[in-house]
């Protein structure tokens, strides 16, 4: 297979759908390969890349399950536990923190500080 066919951002031809636009479309690729990419030209660094799918070849999303549905909802529920103080914060946990925010804010040098 030849190199990809390249367009700039926002003139791809129809026919042609990013990720998310196939899923707006209650789409997904399916298993075909990358068909084309968009290229958007930035100043100092290379261009932002998004790479295209056919609609035509794009096949349904596949329905949820309800074993699906109580496995997505068990991870969300494991993201919002404090691994520190093991209770729901009612949000998502940041990772960056990877505690709720009363409990890094307890510790203000982090787990990897020095006792010092």
């Amino acid at each position: 297979m030849g190199a990809l066919p390249v367009f700039r951002w926002r003139l791809a031809p129809d026919g042609y759908a990013t990720r998310r636009q196939l899923r707006a479309l209650g789409l997904r690729p399916g298993g075909q390969d990358v068909a084309a990419q968009l290229e958007r030209p930035r100043r100092r660094r290379g261009p932002l890349v998004a790479y295209l799918y056919r609609v035509d070849l794009a096949v349904p999303v596949r329905p949820m399950t309800p074993a699906r549905r109580a496995a997505l909802a068990a991870a969300n529920r494991a993201r919002r536990v404090c691994p520190v103080c093991r209770r729901d914060a009612g949000y998502v946990i940041p990772t960056s923190l990877g505690a709720c925010v009363p409990c890094a804010d307890a510790d203000p040098h982090g787990s990897e500080g020095s006792t010092r």
